[in-house]
């Protein structure tokens, strides 16, 4: 078991099941780097002053579960638990939407993949995020038309 703790340069990511209907540009002219990704989700930025986890575990080592319903809610868990604790802030869940979100807007998207129970992929976390990426209108972040991203 690992934890890979990083930013990332500017680029936007497609779900390995996301279609192409969130982005606003042309997929071959992208403005910054566009790539497909194995993790589950929809488009989404990722940034400088995005913290971003890439837990590896092993879902079937107790006390964690085979079950990746659980292990999303497990990852959003320690965003609202983070946040409280380091900020102040009071994140929480919108029932049917993966992610954490902080007065109705999103602070923390997630995107996982497990083989073999063997987690890779994770979670990204604004922090102090340039949110012109997800504002310009280039991406529907997550696929959430209705909803804005916020960073701490």
């Amino acid at each position: 078991n690992a934890v890979i703790l990083l930013q990332h340069p500017p680029v936007y990511t497609l779900g390995t099941g996301s279609t192409l209907d969130h982005l606003r540009f042309p997929p071959g002219a992208p403005p910054i780097p566009l790539y497909r990704t194995e993790r589950g989700g929809e488009v989404t930025y990722h940034g400088p002053g995005q913290l971003v986890l890439y837990p590896v575990l092993d879902l079937q080592s107790p006390p964690l579960r085979p079950d990746l319903h659980w292990y999303l809610r497990q990852l959003e868990q320690v965003v609202i638990e983070a946040l409280d604790a380091v900020s102040g802030l009071t994140g929480g869940r919108e029932d049917g939407l993966t992610g954490v979100w902080v007065d109705g807007a999103k602070v923390a998207a997630i995107g996982v993949k497990a083989k073999r129970w063997v987690t890779f992929h994770g979670l990204a976390l604004n922090v102090v995020t340039d949110l012109a990426p997800f504002r310009t209108g280039l991406i529907v972040p997550c696929g959430i038309a209705d909803r804005p991203v916020t960073s701490v």
